[in-house]
């Protein structure tokens, strides 16, 4: 991977590291394993935490802004859930800041590395900003290749990005996702297209009816109640009834 020519050469991994580290907090960390559920059997079995909240991580991106590509990449390879998490909020800053070549990179960085993106919160704030953002002016084809992957995170990803595209006021790629991902059997799959529906009736109410009516018999309970949950009283009960 090519070092960008505004790299900073005194930005290495263990610099990074050794930082974050020094701010870790033991009990925040305990309180991270717990609400990311990472007990055995649990979605996120198995990850580890510093204890580092995202704010904190947020204003480090200053600081650290001019990392390389090859450091990020090599930072989003940790075992810590909060350095992945610093690795892909400095790589949605190089991907803001950067030219067309930088963009590329990002996206293709990011999707080579959809293995450590494991945790909804590593998918919902990196997704939409960068492979929904490269692909608003390109071919959704690898969206189609994500939402029919094994992997739990990668269909997530492949939802979450077309929020990009929701704030476009477009939602033909939403919406075909969605359809595809009714039978997916994952709590966590059935949250994200809930939510992604419930962004497209906030924007066109007309367009997320028509969806729901065609397929809300079919839909996981979870994902309904998401999808309809800014709608009137009147309206979600009749929903949840199915009396629509």
């Amino acid at each position: 991977m090519a070092i960008r020519p505004n790299a900073n050469p005194m930005i290495t991994l263990n610099l990074i590291q050794k930082h974050l580290r020094s701010i870790a907090d033991p009990t925040t960390a305990l309180v991270s394993q717990s609400f990311f559920k990472t007990a055995p059997g649990q979605y996120g079995a198995g990850d580890i935490f510093l204890g580092i909240k995202v704010p904190t991580l947020r204003a480090l991106v200053k600081t650290f802004r001019d990392t390389a590509p090859n450091i990020i990449s090599a930072l989003l390879k940790s075992k810590f859930h909060e350095e992945r998490l610093f690795a892909l909020i400095l790589l949605i800053d190089f991907y803001q800041r950067g030219d067309e070549a930088d963009k590329q990179c990002a996206y293709e960085l990011y999707l080579a590395h959809t293995a450590y993106i494991n945790n909804w919160d590593l998918v919902d704030v990196s997704a939409s900003q960068i492979v929904g953002d490269f692909l608003s002016t390109r071919s959704r084809q690898p969206l189609y290749q994500l939402v029919t992957s094994d992997a739990l995170w990668e269909r997530r990803i492949a939802i979450i990005a077309t929020f990009h595209f929701i704030r476009r006021n477009e939602f033909a790629d939403t919406l075909r996702i969605s359809e595809q991902l009714l039978p997916d059997t994952h709590d966590l799959i059935h949250k994200a297209v809930g939510w992604m529906l419930r962004e497209v009736g906030k924007r066109d109410m007309a367009t997320a009816e028509l969806f729901l009516q065609q397929h809300y018999h079919n839909m996981p309970r979870t994902m309904l109640r998401y999808a309809i949950e800014r709608f009137p009283e009147v309206r979600r009960k009749q929903y949840l009834s199915g009396l629509i």
